[in-house]
């Protein structure tokens, strides 16, 4: 029997993570102190809330919004772009450093128990959900964005050139080296991990496809995995003092990288990602602190499976069908369209993403969510 992708008991100080799944089907109350929820599952929460939203939109801005033919005469567009561009550092090394944080526990377990809900239940909703991807993209050809074209394509992606879905894939692979390394010095994995990390975001290793972020946030899971106490600890004493530090850090990281031209010098972007995570860190953390805030968003972050998954190929029908009236609207009425259209699209594209996942539960297909016959959820991130 499937089960569906949720939480189980409130954690405690000392939460056995492997329990509480980072994807999830069903809405609970939102956290609060009146659900006895701690303040470090908050902030990860929260986190992955605000991770979501970027990933949505950052795939509405490249693939839908700086592909429309707008002719406001203003740079908007180019400068939604460049907003986007300044989250790359953050969002997938957040995402990766609380995915480890959360996998502490269930690496320890058996292998028998790993191999199943966690390597085997990521491989199965990656190759479940790439066959959905390659069958809707094909409606929308001119969407701008990977996809398999042949049976060789789609064998590529399914083994060695994983597709826009690469994050369940990297954790399957990610989860399989945790395990296998777990009685090794953690120096010996985490060094050679950082320097993979270095070689291919300096370009100086072969990356198709979405291999790159393969290669570049191994390190930042096994950072997660390796220092979660120390990570936790982070969070519960970030203070406004370390959140102004840590924002100021980053602002100038990617200021001195952009004006360097640095972004490809060997060590520069895995040092400015570090520096991403630890402000991505205190603000999460603080952000916690403000209910009204971060309940929603941290609602919104123990539901990012269905987000993860449906978006993609939500965003490509969308593209289809409002890419060509919105490029055709006369200046003026672009004008008015201008700022607020990725807002407004990555809320909508959110939106119905979570509608289609209440409907596909209705109609009986959890096994698109969950790998059929496991006791837990295959999803922790």
């Amino acid at each position: 029997m499937i089960q569906e992708l949720s939480f189980t008991e409130s954690r405690p100080e000392g939460y056995d993570a492997d329990t509480r799944v980072r994807f999830r089907h069903r809405r609970r109350p939102e956290a609060g102190a009146a659900s006895g929820r701690s303040p470090r599952v908050q902030w990860a929460d929260t986190a992955k809330g605000v991770c979501i939203i970027l990933v949505v939109a950052w795939h509405v801005v490249v693939k839908d919004y700086l592909q429309i033919d707008w002719h406001v005469g203003l740079p908007v567009p180019g400068l939604w772009g460049t907003l986007g561009e300044q989250f790359l550092p953050l969002r997938m090394p957040l995402f990766f450093t609380i995915s480890g944080v959360f996998a502490a526990n269930a690496v320890q377990r058996p292998w028998r128990t790993v191999g199943r809900s966690r390597i085997a239940g990521f491989l199965y909703l990656y190759a479940v959900w790439l066959l959905i991807h390659t069958a809707v993209l094909a409606l929308a050809p001119d969407f701008p964005t990977d996809r398999a074209t042949s049976v060789l394509g789609l064998l590529a992606q399914l083994t060695l050139t994983p597709s826009n879905l690469w994050y369940l894939y990297a954790l399957a692979l990610y989860f399989t080296l945790a395990k296998a390394t777990r009685r090794l010095p953690r120096l010996l994995v985490g060094v050679p991990a950082a320097v993979l990390s270095a070689v291919a975001a300096a370009g100086l290793l072969a990356t198709p496809g979405n291999r790159a972020g393969l290669y570049q946030n191994l390190v930042f899971f096994l950072a997660g995995l390796y220092l979660r106490p120390w990570i936790e600890r982070w969070a519960a004493t970030a203070t406004r003092r370390r959140l102004v530090l840590t924002s100021g850090a980053y602002a100038v990281a990617l200021v001195a990288m952009a004006a360097a031209g640095a972004q490809r010098w060997f060590g520069v972007w895995p040092v400015v990602s570090v520096v991403a995570v630890a402000f991505g860190v205190t603000a999460a953390a603080r952000l916690a602190r403000r209910p009204a805030l971060s309940d929603r968003l941290a609602a919104l972050g123990r539901i990012t499976l269905p987000i993860y998954v449906i978006h993609m190929p939500l965003l490509a029908l969308l593209h289809r069908l409002l890419s060509a009236p919105v490029s055709g609207l006369d200046p003026v009425a672009q004008s008015l369209l201008v700022l607020g259209y990725p807002i407004l699209l990555t809320a909508l594209v959110i939106g119905l993403s979570l509608a289609v996942h209440r409907g596909v539960l209705r109609l009986h297909g959890h096994w698109l969510f969950a790998l059929p016959g496991t006791r837990r959820p295959a999803v922790a991130g």
